[in-house]
């Protein structure tokens, strides 16, 4: 079993506002480099690498790897923070958030990859996100993992650098992850943990923002507005010239409507001691 006391995480920032922040897949920790460094001096940002990413070690494909995230994010917390997560990451987010509310200030949801909106609300978009998909899959079925990070890198990745382009260290960065994908479906696709049960997100009590690229896939929209529908406290923002990376690209932005978020709820000084239900 992978141990969750592994997980390599970093700090950003010296601010008095703590933040944790989850990273889209074949990313890592510093992803989120440009959104904490706007705001050094308003948050301490405590963010990991994902088993597999960055400087943590490498998921051993026994146990769900979506449980030993969650096992492994959950030892992060010592206080209620404000959770931030982008992409995969925001699906763990979200899920933590309904498992352990006790646990989060306030919620943001960037780009959230939960496809199961769609294989309730419409099914057709998933059908064009699974043609999307499909060649990265069919390399990850043939073991080619550089050409799924590759392909998979083309479809999300928003043209930010062209696979030629990036540094070979960055190139097997990214296929070392990228067989998370489909250890991910029965949480993204299938929703094993039951979040989309009417019960779990209408019970979520904290601000929660959910944040989407004007830009970005179809599929994007259909999820956030589903999301929306299910969490009557939230709420949308669109950032109109951004694709699916836009704490990346566009993190002055993020920035501003981080802000925001977080001045819905006053930061309490110091550690607080937090209970964590099973």
């Amino acid at each position: 079993m992978t141990d969750p006391a592994t997980l390599y995480s970093r700090s950003f920032g010296h601010g008095p506002r703590n933040v944790l922040a989850l990273h889209c897949t074949i990313a890592h920790s510093g992803a989120w480099r440009g959104v904490a460094t706007a705001m050094e001096d308003e948050i301490t940002m405590l963010a990991p690498d994902m088993f597999s990413h960055g400087r943590s070690p490498d998921w051993d494909e026994t146990d769900d790897f979506s449980d030993v995230m969650n096992t492994a994010i959950l030892r992060l917390i010592d206080r209620p923070m404000d959770l931030v997560g982008h992409s995969f990451g925001a699906v763990l987010a979200l899920r933590l958030a309904a498992e352990h509310p006790q646990l989060v200030r306030t919620l943001t949801l960037i780009e959230p990859v939960f496809f199961a909106v769609a294989v309730q609300d419409t099914p057709d978009d998933l059908a064009r996100e699974g043609e999307t998909m499909r060649p990265v899959n069919e390399a990850l079925e043939a073991g080619d993992r550089e050409l799924a990070a590759r392909l998979f890198n083309r479809a999300w990745g928003d043209g930010l650098t062209r696979w030629p382009d990036l540094r070979e260290e960055t190139r097997a960065a990214m296929a070392r992850g990228i067989h998370v994908l489909p250890a991910s479906n029965s949480v993204l696709y299938e929703d094993r943990p039951g979040l989309l049960r009417p019960e779990r997100l209408q019970a979520l009590s904290m601000p929660v923002l959910l944040m989407r690229g004007g830009k970005s896939a179809e599929i994007m929209t259909t999820v956030i507005d589903g999301l929306a529908r299910r969490i009557p406290q939230s709420e949308t923002r669109v950032v109109e010239d951004a694709g699916h990376m836009l704490p990346i690209t566009h993190p002055q932005e993020t920035v501003s409507h981080l802000r925001q978020q977080f001045a819905k709820i006053a930061d309490p000084a110091g550690p607080e001691d937090v209970t964590r239900n099973s």
